[in-house]
């Protein structure tokens, strides 16, 4: 059975027409904003029940299986928007999506089927399922977050990145312990509990800690989110294995209200390291990844803002891993910048390229006597509209195919294992592109999942990383 699924998965693609010419721009703002979206998620904190017994579809040979089948999952996080010609939105507030709370499976908007078959698929690498993870959304009710860890659990990698929102979690003051405070505890718990370790990043501070209310940003004081982060050890600390300190601060609106600078970002970090120190010496400590992007209006450059950050001491801080989004876009993990070509864009600077973004950041870090450092890849992928209906959001996403989607992302972690100083690599995302009327808004976060609203669900990237954590055997 899973052979045959398998075989639908892999043999069924779509090979994209060549993509069309698009003018050389300069470097884009990337964005990867937090979730903020409290109207999204149940209003009763759940009981959680044990993991589901029955897969939605046939589970692999060897896998547990859970005894129901929830809902489909439902999310409103807002993931990476790219583009040269992008425009940031007045606000980071997401679409608001309802989560039923009970009752049967929502039906989808849409349902699409894959093409036809054009290529065959190549051999998979074998890679270390712990230097492996993932990231999904937290802010879905209790059956969505139950299929959500079932299918990570099925793939067989190790880590679940969750990133959270402060101001969501912490509304009212820096007393609170809201419902969807415990949610995001019973949840992690259970993450935990299931063998899965939890990397934590957190952003977005609320408006009481801050002294402007404009898109996202730090708090005035850096000991109020050092205060948080204690409260959150202090309340399930156990589940945590590792916390990345904010997310991607070069971008003016995750950091509204303070300088646009390395130096600034680590009178955030201390006072956060200090708190997570003070409770456990073991809990990985990340620097917030940054986002591949050079001196625009919104955003500063990623390798310039990460050399201030050592010149404000980072160095200093022997026990921390540096966190990092070496994005590729349309290119090869292996490519090199720059080989620029009049016929498409995104070839023509090295923030383009997944390689060159990790190399350049090596790079400072030894410069600057880090070099016993690992980089952590908190956040990376490829994008494709290949099967989705639609042109697809920009130009650069159809020089992607499934097939180039699954062999480029098995190469990049392949890359990274096999690089000493590269830590876990977190995937970008499970499965933002099942929820509504995002492939028909034609939505960018869909383009990077590897759960969509397909027959098959599962794009080749699954099955292809099932079998590559797996020694590369097809099951």
């Amino acid at each position: 059975m899973r052979r045959h699924q398998r075989a639908l998965i892999l043999y069924g693609l779509l090979v994209l027409g060549a993509a069309a010419c698009i003018p050389q721009q300069p470097i884009l703002i990337y964005v990867t904003p937090t979730p903020d979206m409290a109207a999204a998620v149940p209003t009763e904190v759940p009981t959680l029940e044990a993991a589901p017994a029955e897969s939605p579809t046939p589970a692999p040979t060897g896998t547990d299986t859970p005894t129901s089948v929830p809902p489909s999952p439902l999310a409103t996080f807002i993931g990476p928007v790219v583009g040269p010609e992008y425009t940031l939105p007045p606000t980071s507030t997401p679409r608001p999506t309802a989560t039923p709370t009970e009752g049967p499976s929502p039906t989808p908007l849409a349902t699409f089927t894959l093409a036809p078959p054009t290529e065959t698929p190549a051999p998979v690498p074998g890679l270390d399922p712990n230097r492996i993870g993932i990231q999904l959304d937290p802010t879905l009710d209790q059956s969505d977050w139950n299929l959500a860890l079932y299918d990570i659990q099925r793939l067989g990698i190790k880590w679940l990145k969750v990133q959270i929102s402060w101001k969501m979690l912490q509304p009212s003051g820096p007393n609170d312990i809201t419902e969807d405070f415990r949610r995001l505890e019973i949840y992690l718990e259970n993450a935990s509990n299931q063998g899965l370790n939890v990397l934590l990043s957190v952003a977005k501070a609320p408006d009481w800690a801050r002294s402007t209310t404009v898109e996202d940003g730090p708090p005035n004081d850096p000991q109020a989110l050092a205060n948080f982060i204690s409260l959150m050890l202090r309340e399930f600390g156990q589940a945590i294995t590792a916390i990345e300190v904010w997310n991607e601060p070069n971008l003016q609106r995750e950091w509204q209200g303070q300088p646009l600078t390395g130096a600034s970002y680590m009178n955030l970090f201390r006072p956060s390291y200090n708190a997570i120190r003070s409770y456990s010496p073991n809990i990985a400590i990340v620097t917030a990844g940054l986002a591949p992007t050079g001196n625009n209006l919104g955003s500063a450059d990623d390798r310039t803002y990460l050399q201030q950050m050592y010149s404000a001491g980072l160095a200093s801080f022997g026990d921390v891993a540096v966190g990092i989004h070496p994005y590729g876009w349309g290119n090869p993990p292996d490519a090199r910048c720059c080989d620029f070509s009049p016929e498409r864009g995104w070839d023509d600077d090295p923030h383009f390229f997944f390689l060159d973004n990790i190399l350049d950041y090596r790079d400072i870090m030894v410069r600057n006597g880090h070099a016993n450092a690992q980089l952590w890849v908190t956040e990376f992928g490829w994008a494709t509209w290949d099967g989705l209906p639609g042109e697809a959001p920009e130009q650069w996403m159809t020089y992607n195919d499934r097939m180039a989607q699954a062999r480029y992302t098995l190469r990049a972690f392949e890359i990274g294992q096999e690089l000493g100083y590269v830590g876990p690599m977190i995937l970008w995302n499970l499965n933002f592109a099942v929820l509504r009327g995002l492939v028909e808004q034609r939505d960018e976060r869909a383009a990077y999942s590897l759960i969509v609203p397909l027959e098959p669900r599962e794009r080749p990237l699954y099955w292809m990383l099932y079998d590559a954590v797996r020694g590369g055997k097809p099951s």
